[in-house]
């Protein structure tokens, strides 16, 4: 009776890891979504931009489950050059940060302070952090 109860457990184990190994295939976890912005700002305006740049960023990550990170850095001795590392939950997360009241207002209130931006879509290789 013991060798029999063995024999089924043994089943039921192959059972569930086949049965999870198979949902996992199914269901691929996704990556998060990665991109960053160029972005060359009217240096007459940079305080400005800066400004309004912190309050979306604030708004971001403070309202929106689906925003990750957002990090703004300029270029050294280049501070009207600003560069923008995004990264959202997935494209869903992404796509709900564009329709957002306080991105909307961002892109309204900075349109003429940039000069020009270059999003550059990426794919994921290696995220760390602490």
């Amino acid at each position: 009776m013991k060798a029999k109860q063995v024999l089924w457990a043994s089943a039921l184990v192959c059972a569930c890891y086949f049965f999870m190994s198979q949902s996992a295939m199914a269901f691929p976890p996704q990556e998060p979504l990665v991109r960053l912005a160029e972005l060359d700002i009217d240096p007459a305006q940079l305080a400005a931009y800066k400004a309004a740049l912190k309050e979306e960023i604030a708004a971001s990550i403070r309202l929106e489950p689906g925003v990750l990170r957002l990090y703004a850095v300029s270029i050294k001795d280049h501070p009207n050059q600003i560069r923008l590392f995004e990264m959202y939950r997935d494209q869903t997360s992404y796509q709900a940060h564009l329709s957002s009241p306080h991105f909307k207002r961002y892109k309204l209130a900075t349109q003429h302070m940039v000069k020009s931006l270059t999003l550059i879509e990426t794919e994921p290789v290696l995220l760390g952090s602490r």
